[in-house]
């Protein structure tokens, strides 16, 4: 099964329908990036703020919270509106979240900023993938899907590096100030680049959660998906103080280490996304086997600068292609019904970065760094066991996956 049920767009596609995949790109780049800043100053921000590192981990739970309720209606909420102008939209919407959080003085507005972002990244992440695949032939739509999703692990490449190093040169305000300016541009890049984009039939009626989850395939990616994620984040959130605990390494150090992390998520991003169109399931069970031995890895191995390096890079490699591989799932699973089932997709994925940012930060300040890795280890291979579970092998036919 194709990653869509027909042509979209002539096999030779013109250059400004590459130009408006690049500016997608970007979006998803931007409100991953802003979505993830935390996680590379996290230490700042909670000196700053006066707060522990798991209570200013929850700021990114709540990002995820706001994005997991908001994603699948969005499709529902905007309704017949040019998809053109909701994303640019969504892209001042995100830039007055960052501009919030850059002047917090207290957790309260810090988290307002972060509901801010949700939204904002809600409307991007529930619209990117679908609209994308209107924009090219179907022969092109995995590269399209995977550029458009590659903004995932290009931002843990450039944009939380970056924002990490900004953070700690100027401040963490300054690096959420940043990112507001950034998203201002990138609003006049949408409606200048994107065309217009109007609604589908899909999007005025049969766009109900209940009757996607009626198809096997859409419950079983969603289960294996919530897993993989949540484990990935209860973890992830907290590399920075891990990283610090475990290796000794602190300020530049750990910038250099989620530049090397998202190296290998990018690998990760196009390899998965070729694979995935082949065979999704496979793809993803490989990627949630090598989560689930990362984790205590990094506990039991990664106790000096280079042997975390060398458990950074299965973790990027493992974890840089689960978002193109969930998309190219949701889309296989339901492909007449993309906006739908994407948002529904977007929403299990970001509940679940939620949920396990939460879950880490409690368990981390409870019971301690090695307790949340072993435990992230075990929820990620649950995700492995569910990848491989229910019937026959993926594929087969719509109804029956």
């Amino acid at each position: 099964m194709s990653i869509v049920s027909e042509s979209r767009a002539p096999a030779a596609e013109p250059a400004e329908r590459w130009a408006a995949i690049a500016v997608l790109a970007l979006s998803t780049f931007l409100v991953v990036t802003a979505e993830m800043l935390p996680v590379g100053i996290l230490t700042p921000i909670s000196a700053g703020l006066g707060i522990s590192a798991g209570t200013a981990g929850f700021s990114l739970a709540v990002t995820g919270v706001v994005a997991a309720v908001a994603a699948p209606f969005v499709a529902r909420t905007i309704g017949s509106l040019d998809r053109r102008r909701v994303l640019v939209a969504a892209a001042v919407l995100l830039a007055a979240g960052n501009l919030i959080t850059a002047a917090a003085q207290g957790f309260a507005v810090l988290a307002l900023g972060r509901v801010v972002v949700g939204l904002a990244m809600a409307t991007v992440w529930a619209l990117a993938v679908a609209l994308v695949t209107r924009l090219v032939s179907e022969r092109r739509a995995g590269l399209a899907v995977s550029m458009v999703v590659s903004g995932v692990a290009v931002a843990s490449v450039l944009g939380v590096p970056i924002g990490t190093v900004l953070g700690d040169i100027a401040g963490w305000r300054s690096a959420f100030g940043a990112l507001a300016l950034a998203a201002f541009v990138l609003a006049a890049g949408l409606a200048v680049l994107l065309p217009a984009l109007p609604a589908q039939p899909e999007a005025a009626g049969d766009a109900k959660a209940g009757s996607l989850l009626a198809i096997p395939a859409v419950r079983r990616g969603l289960v294996a998906v919530t897993l993989l994620v949540t484990a990935h984040f209860a973890a992830y959130t907290y590399v920075r103080p891990a990283l610090e605990e475990l290796s000794g390494v602190h300020g530049v150090g750990i910038s250099l280490l989620l530049l090397l992390y998202g190296l290998c998520g990018i690998v990760a991003n196009f390899a998965a996304g070729a694979a995935a169109t082949r065979r999704v399931r496979a793809t993803l069970l490989v990627l949630a086997a090598g989560i689930a031995v990362a984790l205590p890895a990094l506990l039991l191995l990664g106790t000096g600068p280079l042997s975390a390096a060398a458990v950074l890079v299965l973790w990027g490699l493992s974890y840089g292609g689960v978002s193109v591989c969930s998309q190219i799932w949701a889309v296989q699973a339901a492909p007449d019904r993309r906006e739908a089932v994407t948002g529904l997709y977007v929403g299990a994925f970001t509940g679940s970065i939620a949920l396990g940012s939460f879950a880490g930060g409690v368990i981390l300040d409870g019971a301690g760094l090695t307790v949340l890795l072993w435990g992230a280890s075990a929820v990620a291979a649950a995700s492995a066991l569910a990848t491989v579970s229910g019937g026959a092998r993926y594929g087969s036919s719509p109804g029956s996956r």
